[in-house]
């Protein structure tokens, strides 16, 4: 049976994001037992030119709904808005990103397959195939941003490891 494309990503987006929810879980409680403020754990960065933790955590959600909203529509942009600014509010976003996520159609995903998604950013326009944009954009997009933001936790000192990020894996049995 071929996979289809909701299967290549659906499932993998909604395990990592839920393994994000105890990313944030330790990452407050660190951060309380240190004597850390939110503000500081929300502007943590792995080096100066990159975008801080709360960034990462709002790029994860983006990178995975976003995308999806972004197939249907034909189009997707950067999304300059705010990132949330405390650890409820992340859990939040996280939270109602896992639900609608859960609630994306396999059918509907795969009659997508093969209509134009454009990533536009300003004057830039670049077409894809709309699996390919969710395949090789989007899904790197989201892995990107979802190690960025476990590796400035284990750098700050979160006590997170392997099975921390990876979550509960589907094992047969």
């Amino acid at each position: 049976m071929p996979v289809s494309l909701h299967s290549a990503l659906v499932p993998t987006w909604i395990r990592i994001l839920n393994s994000s929810q105890g990313w944030l879980d330790k990452a407050e409680t660190f951060a309380k037992d240190n004597g850390i403020s939110e503000g500081e754990m929300m502007e943590l960065r792995l080096i100066e030119d990159m975008l801080p933790f709360n960034y990462q955590i709002k790029s994860m959600c983006f990178h995975s709904l976003g995308a999806i909203e972004g197939v249907r529509a034909g189009s997707f942009s950067p999304d300059s808005s705010t990132p949330p600014d405390s650890f409820a509010a992340l859990k939040q976003r996280v939270s109602e990103t896992v639900e609608k996520l859960s609630a994306v159609d396999e059918a509907e995903l795969e009659e997508l397959i093969g209509k134009s998604t454009a990533f536009v950013a300003g004057e830039r326009r670049i077409e894809f195939l709309t699996e390919d944009f969710l395949l090789h954009f989007s899904q790197s997009n989201f892995h990107f941003h979802s190690t960025t933001a476990y590796a400035i936790l284990r750098m700050k000192g979160v006590e997170l490891g392997k099975r921390d990020f990876m979550g509960s894996l589907p094992v047969k049995g």
